[in-house]
């Protein structure tokens, strides 16, 4: 599965998704996603390559070991991971095709925020007739 950017400039490939998909609640991804959450999966690292914009990937250490991969042009952030671990967590959304599971949980709800929650607004397919 290929997965990339905004921009397009960065890409990177994935055997297969080795791990659940969540979504995490957890204040630094609400912060470095600017959403009430990001949905995130485990690929192992000999599942996990970079193919394209290698140049353009800036890393953030966001605590103690853990390092998030965003693009320096688009700010699109699509990985983190742990030196001392086997695991690359992708950001799920950016994956470029389907990866033939859905989010299993949510994490780190203890830090979850009252105004973001969406339960209950109306939906619509695109935007709301009035706009």
């Amino acid at each position: 599965m290929k997965g990339s950017c905004a921009c397009g400039t960065v890409g990177y490939e994935i055997d297969q998704v080795d791990m659940p998909i969540v979504h995490c609640h957890c204040v630094t991804c609400r912060k470095t996603h600017a959403a009430s959450y990001v949905s995130t999966a485990g690929v192992l690292r000999k599942h996990f390559k970079w193919t394209q914009g290698i140049d353009a990937l800036s890393v953030f250490e966001s605590s103690p070991g853990k390092v998030r991969h965003f693009c320096s042009r688009c700010g699109s952030h699509l990985a983190a991971e742990r030196s001392d671990s086997g695991v690359i967590i992708v950001r799920v959304a950016t994956l470029d095709e389907d990866p033939g599971q859905r989010p299993a949980y949510h994490i780190w709800i203890e830090q979850d925020v009252a105004w973001l929650d969406g339960q209950g607004l109306p939906t619509y397919q695109q935007w709301p007739p009035d706009r």
